[in-house]
């Protein structure tokens, strides 16, 4: 008796509304969440540093842009920066030694031919005297006199000058000089470093979009990287449904082929819905909207992008 009770049971349970009910599950997808690289610069592709399928880590090699004008121009950045910081330093500190020299060697002559002309003309001051020289030569002897006395006092503050550090204004000009020409280097040199481009993170090299030698615009992907949780589902639930998730909710995922016991985490739930009914929401309405959800695979590998997947609750 107890074996027909069992055997009209599990007749029942293959007509619709009769039986165990099913386990709710909704459908979905999986979808892959790519990084791309680019260059902030257009330019020629010197060398493609990895292939598709290839794994790398975050800031390795990628891709190299041709760097020989941005080299040239980090160069003479350089170059004006030295040159502006060796005017500071001159500023700064006077005079090299060896000009101060040769400036006190030039002063000590001028002094030696002042007192040569002051002789000069004291001899011929008493030859005048004595009516022994005319006017002319008294004159003549007065002016070199003069000449000389001169050229002293104009080495002398040539002297003080090259021994003195420079004023004030001419420093901060010369200091402003530099900061400018420090900053061209800086720019110059981010430059020179934005002709390589690296991994952002962890991940599988997807696509490559260019090959070496070809121009890639500037901000334009050449390569798409997988990261290494990438891997997301997509799948809609109807406006009854959704009280029934939460963020960060771990579901079960099962699809053709796939291995079993793959799950995801809830990570992000659409605020609009998918589809819309052209009247106004109404109880009778409100199951025809589904809104899109996002979960994130815990077991990145072993499942494709594009599979077919369902999604069901876990107790």
């Amino acid at each position: 008796m107890n074996g027909i009770f069992a055997w009209v049971m599990a007749a029942l349970s293959f007509i619709p509304g009769l039986g165990t009910p099913a386990v709710p599950s909704w459908n979905g997808y999986v979808e892959d969440d790519y990084t791309y690289a680019a260059a902030p610069t257009g330019g020629v592709i010197a060398r493609l540093a990895v292939s598709e399928g290839q794994t790398v880590k975050a800031g390795d090699v990628l891709f190299v842009l041709e760097t020989s004008q941005q080299q040239a121009q980090y160069e003479a950045a350089r170059a004006r920066a030295a040159s502006a910081e060796a005017t500071l330093e001159n500023l700064q500190t006077g005079s090299r030694k060896e000009e101060v020299d040769v400036t006190r060697a030039s002063l000590q002559k001028a002094m030696a031919d002042r007192d040569l002309a002051q002789q000069n003309f004291t001899r011929s001051e008493d030859l005048f005297a004595k009516g022994l020289v005319p006017q002319a030569k008294l004159d003549q002897d007065k002016a070199s006199l003069a000449s000389a006395e001169a050229a002293v006092a104009q080495l002398e503050a040539q002297l003080k000058v090259a021994e003195l550090p420079a004023r004030d204004a001419q420093q901060i000009a010369a200091e402003a000089t530099l900061a400018a020409a420090k900053a061209d280097v800086a720019n110059a040199r981010a430059g020179l470093d934005d002709r390589t481009v690296t991994a952002p993170a962890d991940g599988r090299i997807e696509r490559l979009f260019f090959k070496a030698g070809e121009v890639a615009g500037a901000g334009m992907p050449v390569a798409s990287l997988s990261g290494r949780d990438a891997m997301k589902v997509l799948f809609y639930l109807n406006e009854g449904d959704r009280p029934l998730f939460k963020l960060g909710d771990v579901v079960a995922v099962s699809c053709d082929g796939c291995a079993a016991g793959l799950t995801a985490t809830i990570s992000h739930f659409a605020s609009d819905p998918q589809f819309t009914p052209p009247i106004i929401y109404s109880r009778a309405e409100r199951n025809r909207l589904v809104f899109l959800t996002e979960a994130v695979l815990q077991q990145q590998n072993g499942i494709l992008p594009g599979q077919p997947v369902s999604i069901g609750r876990i107790p």
